[in-house]
């Protein structure tokens, strides 16, 4: 594609693409991961995937991109068409349609989070039972129009482009979430009985390292927080320039991706532990557990608005790359402008989501079946396109490229064997464990 849009600069890259990873599930999902499955202990087998699959994930995806100088449809597309077979563009939309429907079950939540960021900054939300609030608002027409909001807001940063969209205001929110993390942790860490939470997250328990749940969680934490779904990152590595180093990048990622979730670990559990409140409370950990802490703190207000102001940065900055993956595949089929294919795209996920909205149990069962089911098998297909239709020597040509440290015939064959057998595996067990 001619005059294709471009990151400028290496750290604008590489702090979009966290940006894109750090989202949600860094926030309710980790903390209690790492307390239920042994504390300190569940950081060892999730370091090692985090740091060899989450990093060849990235790698790959990267590099399929700039290589294809487009998204998953027109890598996939080419990927065919090397191997002189029929149906690339079928295929070529899976990625694409799997992460549009992330981006539908995803601002449902990301409208929740705006409203209880306007319930914080007016005051309101000290005035409501805050559990019978949420019991009441989840699930209702009231959500619409904060979902309608959320959308609108992924909507103008996407149709800004690249540049002066979506690497601007990565570079601004994101060590703006940094910052209040931090903030927010120290405060939590000062409470009374924050100790309690301090030594769930890191009281190494040994015996949870001969347990298979605890290495089966820390497998499906370390592939999907790096956000593997063969779309979304695999178009921010077709903004990249051909000299930029992907290993490196890809690292960086993956291990400051780990940081924020570490820091969201440090705000929430020792004020959770604090109050006696549960731990593995899961999504009404943001949406009840913290409001009811943070209402009976003093200055629990402004902690309360910062809270839910860097869940909002972590949300939106993982939207946008939600709503930028399907909208570089729409631009790519149809040479629709990004102004027209952003506001299509957005307008029928909002028309879809709606329903989501509504009704939980469907939002559930949706957000399951696109998780657990779609988003790994559009990696999946991307990873076995790009090592079984390309050749080796282009593969390693297009990773390599830039790269201070070479890669060679040991990650080719690992990727190419033992990543497809594990993300497969990632699959099975999703099934099995209804989500991993």
């Amino acid at each position: 594609m001619k005059n294709r849009e471009n990151f400028t600069s290496r750290a604008g890259f590489v702090i979009s693409c966290i940006g894109a990873a750090v989202g949600l599930g860094n926030i309710w999902m980790f903390p209690y991961r790492l307390g239920q499955n042994g504390g300190a202990v569940f950081l060892i087998p999730y370091f090692i995937f985090v740091l060899i699959l989450g990093s060849t994930g990235l790698i790959t995806e990267f590099a399929f991109g700039r290589g294809a100088e487009g998204g998953a449809l027109t890598g996939i597309k080419k990927g065919f068409k090397n191997k002189g077979l029929k149906g690339g563009t079928l295929f070529g939309f899976i990625p694409a349609i799997g992460l549009a429907g992330v981006f539908m079950f995803y601002n449902v939540v990301v409208g929740w989070i705006i409203k209880y960021l306007g319930l914080s900054l007016s005051g309101n939300i000290k005035n409501i039972d805050i559990p019978k609030y949420f019991e009441s608002f989840a699930g209702s027409t009231q959500t619409i129009p904060w979902n309608l909001l959320a959308i609108v807001l992924a909507l103008i940063i996407v149709c800004m482009g690249i540049s002066k969209g979506i690497e601007k205001i990565n570079k601004i929110i994101m060590p703006m979430l940094f910052g209040i993390f931090i903030l927010l942790a120290i405060r939590s860490l000062t409470l009374p009985g924050a100790i309690d939470g301090v030594k769930y997250l890191l009281t190494p328990q040994w015996s949870y390292l001969f347990k298979i749940n605890t290495w089966v969680m820390a497998l499906g934490q370390a592939f999907f927080t790096v956000s593997l779904n063969g779309c979304g990152m695999v178009v921010y590595g077709s903004y990249i320039e051909k000299d930029l180093d992907i290993p490196r990048s890809a690292v960086s990622t993956a291990v400051l991706d780990t940081i924020a979730a570490l820091l969201a670990s440090f705000v929430i559990m020792p004020a959770v532990f604090a109050f006696g409140l549960d731990p593995a409370a899961g999504p009404p950990l943001l949406f009840i557990t913290i409001p009811t802490i943070f209402k009976a703190i003093p200055g629990g207000q402004i902690l309360m608005i910062l809270f839910f102001l860097s869940v909002l940065f972590a949300a939106i900055s993982s939207s946008i790359n939600m709503l930028e993956g399907p909208v570089e595949s729409f631009m790519a089929q149809t040479k629709l402008s990004r102004k027209t294919a952003t506001i299509l795209i957005a307008v029928v996920s909002f028309v879809l989501s709606i329903p989501l909205n509504l009704n939980m149990n469907l939002f559930s069962n949706f957000a399951d079946v696109i998780t657990i089911v779609i988003s790994p098998l559009a990696a999946l297909l991307v990873f076995i396109v790009f090592y079984f239709m390309y050749n080796k020597e282009q593969v390693l040509e297009e990773i390599n490229r830039g790269a201070k440290r070479k890669l060679g015939n040991k990650f080719f064959m690992f990727s190419k064997y033992g990543f497809i057998l594990i993300t497969v595996l990632v699959i099975i067990l999703g099934i099995i464990y209804g989500g991993i």
